[in-house]
């Protein structure tokens, strides 16, 4: 199973077993992640917070729905307790529901909207995409809200996720018909919920992910909400996460080539160190994110700017 390099730090408070779900911890932390490559050089200054509130907020809206999650306390500003499962020892022979307790490593992905930075077109461009495979009667415009949103799978334990089949994505999670029929339909009641509050605060909710554990019982509980970390969130057009980081790597010919790195079987502790952030960029992403908490949330923890002057600084700064 290969190394895999988060920007949240997990304690485990209780081992799960194939009888018995686990607990464990999550701390947020101020870091992110782009290209695959792992946490970056550079912090957030509050980022691990306001995603934190942001996560407990959805888990929160999603329960009252009827959306059975992993959630089980916040245990302080940048910290969750949620029950916890075993991992697949290997993917080439997944766990199965009769087995019990353990995480799918697998993602079901939705799209509302297709922005600028989204995968589609890209591997549209590439042919590794046809439009059919995402329901669709022809190639989309950049910013094109499809009539209905799409679905697609891709795993999450490997260095680099890989797009799946329905067929292959069914075969990999090891869940029967109802089982793996029940992942699109929870995703897209998630997808509804989030994307129903986002448009109650003003908020483009394009696009995002949902991920599932499944219990000893052979119930799916959701494990990741909708927080910038997992979902495309814009305001007035302008991307609040880490799209506007990536962007700046990527114009300013920074990008970290990890697809290249990997297939030409480069050690990880051998890859280039990424050039860091310019110091603006910190104060500004800062701002935005507790902005966006705030907005999204409706609670007020810091003296953080109202999200459209937050944005504002975002298309000052990115617009230079």
């Amino acid at each position: 199973m290969p190394v895999l390099h988060s920007t949240k730090r997990t304690t485990v408070l209780r081992a799960p077993t194939a009888d018995r779900e686990g607990i464990g911890e999550f701390e947020y932390t101020d870091r992110y992640s782009v290209f695959h490559y792992g946490p970056m050089p550079d912090a957030i200054p509050g980022k691990s917070e306001a995603a934190c509130r942001m996560a407990v907020f959805n888990f929160q809206l999603l329960e009252a729905a009827g959306v059975p999650t992993h959630f089980l306390r916040q245990s302080a500003p940048n910290r969750i307790q949620f029950t916890l499962a075993r991992l697949p020892e290997t993917l080439d022979h997944p766990l199965t529901p009769e087995r019990g307790n353990y995480l799918l490593p697998l993602q079901v992905l939705f799209r509302n909207e297709l922005p600028p930075g989204n995968s589609v077109h890209r591997r549209l461009a590439s042919g590794d995409l046809r439009p059919v495979d995402l329901g669709l009667d022809a190639v989309p415009a950049v910013g094109e809200r499809p009539p209905r949103p799409t679905i697609e799978y891709a795993t999450t334990r490997e260095p680099v996720n890989r797009f799946l089949t329905p067929a292959d994505a069914q075969l990999l999670s090891g869940l029967d018909d109802r089982l793996f029929g029940a992942l699109s339909e929870t995703t897209t009641a998630v997808n509804t919920v989030l994307s129903d509050h986002a448009a109650a605060v003003g908020i483009n909710h394009c696009d995002g992910k949902t991920e599932f554990l499944v219990t000893g019982n052979q119930d799916l509980l959701l494990d990741s909400p909708g927080t910038p970390d997992e979902s495309r969130l814009m305001f007035d057009g302008v991307h609040c996460g880490k799209q506007i980081l990536r962007d700046w790597y990527v114009r300013s010919g920074n990008e970290v080539p990890v697809g290249q790195l990997l297939a030409d079987g480069v050690p990880r502790h051998q890859w280039p160190r990424p050039a860091p952030l310019p110091p603006a960029f910190v104060s500004v992403m800062s701002d935005l994110y507790r902005a966006l908490c705030e907005r999204w949330t409706g609670e007020r923890h810091w003296n953080a700017p109202d999200l459209a002057t937050a944005t504002r600084a975002v298309r000052a700064l990115t617009e230079e």
